[in-house]
């Protein structure tokens, strides 16, 4: 019998791959944000983060959601995505998790402002309404914000670690002058 190359097998698992793709979502649908919430709007550098959200597609097609963040004196951050379990894919309550800390920053400076935006996108590319919140790091903890209905009755799941490592303009700018008098 005769052997196969490796690169045939290798287009054979492309082509099941690509069969294998999610349903597309009818055209001129698209999922809504009905409620959604930020923990707290200002906080210590390191502070957790939770984000909750309430959404739904009657249609069955949401598939992730998308969070961006743009921070003064920075800029913004490439876009952070968290797939979503086929049960969220027709309605969803939960939250997202954010961890301030960074490995790129052992500090940030006090009313360093940041804007969150959070979506969601369907099968199809279709995004939601898009929710905003501010942020601002400060130096004590401020009190949370209570939680509203629906998100007050306890057991809200998570739905998903937020990926984004922020970076201190005020250390990059030390970096930036250190690497300049060692490599002229």
């Amino acid at each position: 019998m005769k052997k196969l190359p490796w690169s045939f097998g290798l287009l054979l698992f492309i082509a099941i791959l690509g069969c294998a793709s999610l349903p597309v979502s009818p055209p001129g649908t698209k999922p809504v944000i009905t409620h959604a919430l930020i923990n707290q709007e200002g906080g210590t550098y390191g502070s957790v983060l939770r984000i909750y959200l309430e959404a739904n597609d009657p249609q069955g097609f949401m598939f992730r959601i998308a969070t961006a963040v743009d921070q003064v004196g920075y800029g913004s951050y490439p876009t952070d995505w968290i797939y979503l379990k086929p049960q969220y894919q027709h309605q969803l309550i939960g939250y997202l998790q954010w961890n301030t800390f960074s490995v790129h920053a052992s500090w940030m400076p006090e009313w360093t402002q940041m804007t969150i935006k959070v979506s969601i996108i369907d099968t199809n590319g279709n995004e939601s309404n898009m929710v905003v919140f501010p942020f601002e790091f400060v130096s004590e903890a401020l009190p949370e914000t209570p939680l509203s209905p629906p998100f007050h009755q306890g057991n809200v799941p998570l739905l998903g670690y937020i990926g984004i490592d922020l970076f201190n303009p005020l250390e990059m700018e030390d970096d930036r002058d250190r690497r300049e008098s060692i490599f002229p």
